[in-house]
């Protein structure tokens, strides 16, 4: 295992964006860019994939035990950073702000074919899907003689 694959396991195990690692970086004053973090995680064949080398992941597994623990004077609780890494990231069940993009129409006449016009109840009903009777296969029964009692 690379410490690219290390760094990029423990980015989705935590929940990490780029800027929060940038952040995480720079608790211990180690300078990096968005992009140059970016390389880090691209495919191996990709032509911009960069190498994470082991000064970078060390100054990054420094960093995040001071963001998760914080320091000696001003101590943190791993548990509600991490709890707030969470409450940062949308959920699909916990959007509030969730737009929804339904048709308005205006008018009955710009409703789509597999829309019912809102107004109005839809004119045809559909009819129940009906199973077709099995076919019954008639299978006579055959004698065989193997060449006895020919005629």
């Amino acid at each position: 295992m690379t410490n690219n694959d290390i760094l990029k396991k423990l980015r989705v195990a935590l929940m990490l964006r780029d800027d929060q690692i940038v952040e995480i970086l720079e608790l211990v004053d180690f300078r990096i860019s968005k992009s140059e973090l970016s390389a880090f995680f691209r495919a191996e064949n990709h032509p911009n994939y960069v190498e994470c080398g082991d000064q970078v992941l060390r100054n990054f597994l420094n960093g995040l035990v001071i963001h998760l623990r914080g320091t000696k004077d001003n101590p943190k609780n791993p548990t509600a950073v991490l709890a707030k890494h969470k409450a940062e990231i949308p959920t699909k069940e916990g959007q509030k702000d969730k737009i929804e993009y339904k048709a308005k129409p205006k008018d009955e006449e710009k409703t789509r074919g597999d829309q019912s016009p809102s107004k109005t109840k839809p004119t045809s009903k559909k009819k129940p899907f009906k199973k077709p009777a099995p076919k019954v296969q008639v299978v006579e029964k055959v004698k065989f003689n193997f060449g006895k009692n020919k005629k």
